[in-house]
């Protein structure tokens, strides 16, 4: 086993197992089959690595991203997927991202808005997930607008619908999926923040992110993240850092 394996087993394992926290809010990363099996391009990576560390995987899995980081203060997880953020950083230790995704909004097709900066306006309330990546972001950057949190992603969009609020954040791809459904509504061009997905562990264990990037650019080299990317039916474009020669 590799000297930077040694580390990160040290590091990261509980009782030879691997715990690593998913987030099915996000369905670009992970999504749950009509099987009961967790898929996706985060889960995906907890498996490879946990096979290149010989330990069992044990998923630990939220709806939510907030929930997998208040998840982090009662130590249920080792390893996480979560977007990249300053207040998180406070806690929890980041590697570079892995993919890149834009947060944008979905609006009622007879909206007057045509840009994600018109949102920003005295009188419009928006919908969040409650500690999602774009909520943390939103919080820190709107000034007019008012921010109405759902307990999920998911759960932002039906509020926006059933409360007629002006708009739901959210990552692009699954908001255009909601629209390919309901035909009432789009999702505005541009983006208001790329969010950058990336591997996380307590800040206790900072000492694990030199390996794990180590580990990513070995998954980005070998094609592992496009891959899993495109096997989950996402766009592999959205893979971060080197692309495959």
């Amino acid at each position: 086993m590799h000297e930077y394996l040694e580390t990160l087993r040290r590091q990261l394992t509980t009782d030879n197992r691997l715990r690593a926290a998913i987030n099915l809010g996000n369905p670009v990363l992970a999504q749950r089959k009509d099987n009961g099996e967790l898929g996706g391009v985060s889960v995906t990576l907890a498996q490879h690595l946990a096979e290149l560390l010989q330990v069992e995987i044990e998923f630990v899995v939220h709806d939510a991203a907030g929930k997998v980081v208040a998840a982090r203060d009662s130590n249920q997880w080792d390893l996480a997927f979560l977007a990249r953020d300053p207040l998180r950083a406070e806690t929890i230790a980041f590697t570079s991202p892995y993919v890149i995704i834009e947060g944008t909004y979905l609006v009622a097709q007879d909206a007057p808005f045509q840009t994600v900066s018109e949102l920003d306006a005295k009188g419009v309330d928006i919908a969040v997930g409650q500690g999602a990546a774009y909520d943390l972001y939103l919080s820190r950057t709107l000034q007019y607008a008012s921010i109405v949190r759902a307990p999920t992603s998911a759960d932002a969009v039906h509020w926006k619908v059933e409360r007629q609020l002006d708009a739901a954040a959210g990552v692009r791809q699954p908001l255009e999926h909601y629209c390919a459904d309901h035909p009432g509504y789009r999702v505005l061009p541009g983006s208001f923040t790329r969010i950058e997905q990336a591997m996380a562990v307590p800040s206790d264990h900072a000492d694990a992110i030199a390996p794990l990037e180590r580990f990513l650019q070995e998954a980005r080299q070998s094609g592992l993240i496009h891959e899993a990317l495109q096997h989950s039916g996402q766009n592999p474009a959205i893979a971060a850092g080197n692309p495959i020669a």
